[in-house]
Formats: C-alpha cells, structure tokens, sequence
C-alpha cells in the first residue's frame, strides 16, 4: 500500500507538473505550490521507507497542507478563479486522501476525509465551479480514501491468515518432528535395554561380567539421559538431537560417555549438525588415542553462544607427541578447568584438524583443545566463534 500510494501521489504531481508547465509557467505560486507538495511527498516516503509504513504524523501534516491549505493559496496568491486553473491542486487531495486511509484508524480516517471534502467544496464554490465537477471530484476523494482502507483491511486479513497457517505449519512439523524423536527413542530401548534386560531375565547371559556391567552403565546413562531432557525437551531439541546421535554412535563403538545438557540455546539445523560431526570425531579420538573408556560430552549456553565440550582423563599429550600443535589461543578465548594447560585452538593432528577445526570454522565456529601429559584432553567446540 505504500507503494501504491506514492505511485498514485506520484501521477498527480505530473498532471499537476505538466498543467504548471503549460498554463501557469508565468505565476510564482503554482510553482511553489508543487514545490511544496513534492516535498511532502518526498517527507512521506522517506519515513515510509525507514519505518516501513506510513508514518501518521507525516501523512497528517500532509492532509493539512497540500490537501487543505494549498488550495485556498492557489486561489489567493496563484490567480486560480476557474476550475481549469484550480483542479490540478485539487487533484492532490486525493492521493492525500488515500494515504490517510493507509496510515489513519478509523475516527481519525473520518476527520481527515470531512476536512478534505468541506476544503475542497469551499474551493470549489470560490471558482464557480460546475456542479458536476464538484460532485465528482468529492466522489473521487471519498472513494480513493474507501478504496485504500478496503485493500489495507483486505491485505492485513490475508497477511494475519498466511501468518495463522504458517503457525499451523510449524506447530504440526514439531510435532512430527517430536513424533520421530520420540519413535526413534522407542527403537533405540527396544534394541538396548529392553535386550539386556531381556536377556538377564532369561538367564541367558551373567549380569556379573564386566562386559555386561560395562553395558547395564551405558544404558543407564542413555535412560538417565532421557529423563533429564523430558523437563525441557523444546529447548534446542535439535542440539541435543544431534549431540545424543553422536553419543549412542560412540556408545555403540564401546566408549562409556557421561552426557549432560545445560540449557544449550536453539540453533538452526546446519550448525547443531556441524557441532554433533564434530563432538562425533572427538569422542572417536577418545576411544582411539585416550587409553580410557570413559568421556564426558557437555553442552551449555552463554549469552546466546552454544558450547560444546568433550573431555576425557587419558593419557593426553605434549608439544612433542602426535596430537595438536600447541599454539596460542586467541585473544579471550579462555582456558580449560583443572587440566593443567590453557586452552588453545585446535591446530592439527590426530585427524582433528580436518574433522573438528575445519568444519567449525565452515559454520563460524571455533574449537579449542586443552591437554597435558597425563592429564587428558579437554576440547571445546564454540558457535558463534
């Protein structure tokens, strides 16, 4: 509507540019009498275009002015005594009535129209005009102004409705998406621990082997998990979708991981998957190189910023052994807790570089490594970097 209004105010101001040119190019007024009504305009669009509506007050002030005042100047100042001379200024009062039902409610939409009509018949009967063309011309104003609220109130309707079924849309695909998760649960006991108690029930197997302890921990911690996200499973699902994927995977692969969720923020999908790859590659290089079973994956927020981190007390490294480069992290970026070193971007080696770093980095992350001999590996993964 703002665009057809100043394409509407803008076919008037040529008619009244060319009448100007033609018949009155020899009078000062008419000129500063469009000089002025461009203005107003130009006024109008520039709020328009930095509030993205029409501005109330600087529609108001041209209702005020070019569609009431100028007028009576025409015929005061610019020699307007017929309607010949006098319609191109009239003509304005209806683009100026248009942009009133735009920017106006309802009351204040009715006085400015009653100002227009009463301003416009007083000039009017001032040229003697014909009666037809004043009825006319009041008809043209009072429907530019209906027109423009009908299809304001019009595309503000389908607008609310387009919002309403985009709202519908959404709520149904986190119910799927809920529905899914929640299959995907189903699946993962069914295969789990539903087999190992099962098999325990049955007698088939001795719950008193480490390997079977080693599995009743994994799972507990799977079900622990399930439990703790039930409180609070809107927040960021998809983070910890991604992230419980990653722990099953390495779950799956034999390493114990103790998992915890703190709030993490919502992000959208291409970065929870880019951090879930990442933690992924991380745990792998506990189970390879850590020479322990047990890993720690943790996931927060601060200020909007999601942090991953995975730690394990394993052997570790130094500056001469296979892993990470140990180069100075950047300006406050931080460093670990209690892991004897500080923390440092991670750089290279042990297949990090090409699985952690480089793909934070794709997204606008970061990922820092913390590690000592004989004291573990801490890596944290940042988004936003």
């Amino acid at each position: 509507m703002v665009i057809a209004t100043a394409l509407y105010r803008g076919s008037h101001l040529v008619a009244g540019g060319a009448v100007v040119a033609q018949h009155q190019r020899d009078r000062l007024f008419p000129w500063l009498a469009l000089v002025a009504a461009i203005a107003f305009t130009a006024l109008i669009w520039f709020m328009a275009a930095r509030h993205r509506r029409l501005v109330p007050w600087a529609v108001g002030l041209d209702v005020l002015v070019t569609g009431c005042l100028l007028p009576f100047g025409a015929y005061a100042w610019g020699g307007a005594r017929a309607q010949e001379s006098i319609a191109w200024v009239m003509l304005l009062g209806g683009s100026a009535s248009a942009m009133a039902a735009v920017a106006f409610g309802a009351r204040l939409l009715v006085v400015a129209v009653a100002l227009l009509v009463a301003t416009h018949l007083a000039g009017y009967l001032m040229v003697e005009a014909d009666a037809a063309v004043t009825g006319a011309h009041l008809n043209a104003l009072v429907f530019s102004a209906v027109v423009s609220w009908v299809l304001t109130w019009y595309l503000c309707r389908q607008g609310e409705q387009v919002d309403e079924a985009n709202r519908r849309t959404l709520a149904a695909e986190a119910q799927r998406a809920r529905f899914a998760e929640r299959v995907a649960h189903h699946n993962a006991l069914h295969d789990t621990v539903l087999a190992t108690l099962t098999a325990i029930a049955r007698g088939g197997v001795d719950a008193n082997t480490s390997v079977m302890r080693e599995r009743c921990a994994r799972e507990a911690a799977y079900l622990r998990r399930l439990v703790e996200q039930a409180d609070d499973r809107e927040s960021a699902s998809g983070v910890r979708a991604a992230l419980e994927e990653s722990v099953r995977a390495a779950e799956a692969l034999g390493l114990r991981v103790t998992a915890r969720y703190h709030e993490p923020p919502a992000v959208p999908g291409e970065i929870a998957l880019a951090m879930a790859r990442a933690a992924t590659e991380a745990l792998n290089n506990v189970r390879c190189h850590a020479g322990t079973g047990h890993a720690y994956l943790t996931a927060a927020g601060d200020s909007g910023r999601l942090i991953v981190t995975v730690v394990d007390r394993g052997r570790g490294f130094g500056t001469g052994s296979a892993g990470p480069r140990r180069s100075a992290a950047p300006e406050g970026s931080g460093g670990s807790e209690g892991s004897g070193g500080s923390a440092r971007p991670v750089t290279g080696g042990i297949g990090l570089d090409r699985c952690v770093y480089a793909r934070m980095r794709g997204v606008g992350g970061r990922a820092f490594v913390d590690s000592a001999p004989g004291e573990g590996v801490r890596v944290e993964l940042r988004w936003p970097g």
